[in-house]
């Protein structure tokens, strides 16, 4: 096991995932501080949040609940991407560069969740 949650992978592109919304919701319009802004940036830093919780949790059980609450957080993530694409929100590079970063994260929280699960 690592020393440190941050030496998790999961979590280091967590981090990326959170800092490039940052930076995607700052050039969304004003009218969106209390809306997409807001929840895009509360569930990004949630997804990070969640894998650090967990990690320092006493047992495996509750280290898997804590990621699986990561997963949602992540799926909040991608979902509001969705929607501030279709608004014409933030430029296209810089959506494009979160949700790949969302991805990449969904895919090694999945991993993550069924090798813990898989071990007695």
């Amino acid at each position: 096991m690592s020393k440190s949650f941050k030496d998790l992978e999961a979590w280091q592109r967590a981090i990326e995932l959170t800092v490039a919304v940052y930076q995607l919701t700052s050039s969304f319009p004003p009218s969106e501080q209390f809306g997409l802004i807001n929840q895009l940036r509360r569930a990004s830093v949630s997804v990070a949040s969640n894998i650090a919780e967990g990690y320092g949790r006493s047992t495996r059980g509750e280290y898997v609940q804590f990621l699986g609450n990561a997963r949602g957080s992540n799926s909040e993530v991608e979902t509001q991407l969705v929607i501030a694409k279709a608004l014409g929100f933030g430029s296209k590079e810089r959506i494009e560069l979160a949700e790949g970063l969302c991805s990449e994260t969904g895919r090694i929280l999945n991993a993550m969740i069924r090798s813990l699960r898989n071990t007695s």
